[in-house]
């Protein structure tokens, strides 16, 4: 059994709601086993909202909170926290590995990323769509993916904040960078 637990942490990006899950029990001793399930923004297009029976617990997520202020001030360039399993469809899974694996400071489009989940042709819509529903922004890096004329499209947070992590990564319309 697990425990719903949440926390509020300030960016530039405005106030992120994490929410992750502990083995029931651990939410109370220190929060070292939380697995995160969302990082989501203000106002974002299918984010995550507080629920009953929630647990209000920022201590469970002192770890990434502090890789996220190593970000946005240019101190970090990955993110190693643990993440919730079972999140997601398998095709989604695919597509989220994928952008796992988009170096910081690149950009790539997102025909890329559906030639490199075997999705080309029609599939890139659904790609789209998959990356669309990612539910770890900044830590899974949705942000990366551009379009191929190597315009800003698409992002569930808002293209003003996917436009300022890319800035943040030097990365602003570098499509293959």
């Amino acid at each position: 059994m697990t425990t719903t637990v949440y926390a509020r942490v300030e960016s530039p990006l405005g106030e992120l709601l994490l929410v992750g899950e502990a083995p029931d029990g651990s939410a109370e001793d220190g929060g070292g086993s939380v697995r995160l399930v969302s990082l989501s923004v203000p106002g974002q297009k299918g984010g995550a909202v507080v629920r009953d029976g929630w647990i209000h617990d920022p201590g469970a997520f002192a770890e990434v909170a502090g890789q996220l202020e190593a970000y946005f001030a240019g101190r970090s360039t990955r993110f190693d926290v643990p993440l919730a399993e079972g999140v997601g469809t398998e095709f989604q899974r695919r597509v989220w590995a994928a952008l796992e694996s988009i170096p910081y400071g690149s950009t790539v489009s997102y025909g890329e990323v559906a030639a490199r989940v075997g999705a080309s042709g029609a599939g890139v819509r659904a790609v789209g769509t998959a990356i669309g529903r990612n539910p770890l922004l900044v830590v899974r890096p949705c942000h990366r993916v551009i379009g191929a004329d190597g315009a800003l499209r698409g992002y569930a947070g808002g293209l003003e904040r996917k436009k300022l992590l890319l800035g943040i990564e030097g990365g602003v319309g570098r499509a293959g960078a």
